[in-house]
């Protein structure tokens, strides 16, 4: 092996700056666009005066405009490259949420957040399948399990960040933290920008997992991806993933709420709660994403399914405190390892060439169960006076989750 070969190899493989990226991007576009609305719409809901459906009614409008970017992110990413559209589709998330801050009417902030989603769903998609083109089925679990925990950042800021400066400005304290918040996002653009590479060719390396003295020994071409698509298990994937967007959605939008409104939490309080699944779902990507990895993708769906359902009993029934923390605790520790083992699967049925049309597909379906989820959940909360029937609602679905993952078919 040559001098410059043996430094090559003594280097970090480049490809881990793309999930350092990737962790920035889920962090601006998902966390910060989306999951920080779970804190944000006690106070919303207070000063614009929502019901529970209208509060439904925006995250699902957030996830329509989710749903309509993924349609078009393949094309777009074959077009435009997934790093610029990453690019572009973030600052899209940074200036609609400053419109959101300024936004004085409900139908006002229905419009710019879905606008939001549109962002989000076009940063997402891309920065998901350069996982394909950058790693290996050996590393693609771990990989997507580092740049998922973005979302748990995210979590964690929003759950100390916005009680703060909702407490520093009073009733206009969440268009302050709107504007914060884009703010943020607006920097990680361009720092995604800085960084990310469409393909490792660029920068003259193989991915990561890839052999290069062997393979060019052989004589054989890298022509990662083109191998026929088994549909009908990518549409049974697609399933699980619409179960997995039809439930966690619920917990996320309404828990915080839940917890304020119906069990007696101060916004502080609720806000620490919300922080803590922040900082135990640091550790769901990367752990079921390691085991995904070597112990099998459905092995892992089937676990993460299983706590997932606990979770959603435990908060549904009426129970003693103590099960309501070891709710969040289960939601928490699994909360972003279906998305990075998702991706992961969608490189070992279709390979790297495919993956960002591949994903974007099952995506599309988990947008579906995504729209469906707060908006029902909302509904059955205003007629009940309560969130628990929406809670075992998402628990039922969980349920069938863990059988249709466990019937999932190897690639």
């Amino acid at each position: 092996m040559t001098a410059a070969a043996e430094k090559r190899r003594a280097t970090v493989h480049y490809g881990w700056f793309i999930v350092a990226a990737g962790t920035l991007c889920i962090f601006a576009g998902l966390g910060l666009g989306r999951f920080a609305l779970g804190m944000l719409l006690p106070s919303m809901g207070a000063a614009l005066k929502l019901s529970y459906s209208q509060m439904g009614l925006i995250g699902t409008c957030n996830f329509t405009g989710y749903l309509l970017a993924v349609i078009a992110s393949g094309s777009l990413a074959a077009r435009l490259g997934s790093r610029r559209l990453v690019f572009f589709a973030l600052l899209l998330v940074a200036f609609s949420m400053l419109l959101v801050a300024w936004a004085q009417s409900f139908v006002a902030v229905l419009f710019f957040y879905m606008l939001t989603g549109l962002g989000s769903g076009a940063s997402n998609v891309p920065m998901m399948g350069l996982v394909s083109a950058w790693f290996t089925s050996r590393y693609r679990g771990r990989a997507a399990g580092f740049i998922v925990i973005g979302s748990g950042f995210a979590i964690l800021v929003s759950g100390w960040l916005i009680p703060m400066l909702n407490r520093l400005h009073g009733s206009d304290g969440w268009r302050w933290n709107w504007m914060v918040l884009g703010g943020i996002v607006f920097i990680i653009a361009f720092i995604c920008l800085a960084v990310l590479r469409d393909r490792p060719a660029e920068l003259g390396l193989l991915p990561l997992g890839w052999e290069a003295a062997p393979v060019a020994a052989a004589g054989v071409t890298l022509s990662i991806g083109e191998r026929p698509i088994d549909k009908k298990a990518i549409a049974h994937l697609a399933f699980i993933y619409f179960l997995f967007g039809y439930t966690y959605v619920i917990y996320a939008t309404f828990i915080v709420t839940c917890l304020v409104q119906e069990k007696g939490f101060s916004e502080m309080t609720a806000g620490g709660l919300w922080s803590g699944i922040g900082l135990l779902s640091l550790f769901s990507g990367p752990v079921f994403g390691i085991l995904s990895d070597r112990k099998g993708r459905t092995t892992a769906l089937v676990t993460v399914f299983t706590v997932q359902t606990v979770a959603y009993l435990l908060i549904a029934l009426p129970l003693p405190r103590p099960f309501l923390y070891l709710s969040i605790g289960c939601y928490g520790f699994v909360a972003w390892s279906i998305p990075s083992i998702m991706a992961a699967l969608v490189g070992d049925y279709a390979g790297a060439n495919r993956a960002v049309r591949v994903f974007g597909f099952i995506t599309f379906i988990f947008g579906l169960g995504q729209i469906a989820g707060p908006y029902v959940a909302g509904i059955l909360a205003e007629l009940t006076g309560s969130f628990a029937t929406s809670f075992l609602m998402a628990a039922f679905f969980a349920a069938a989750a863990v059988a249709a993952s466990a019937l999932l078919k190897k690639p």
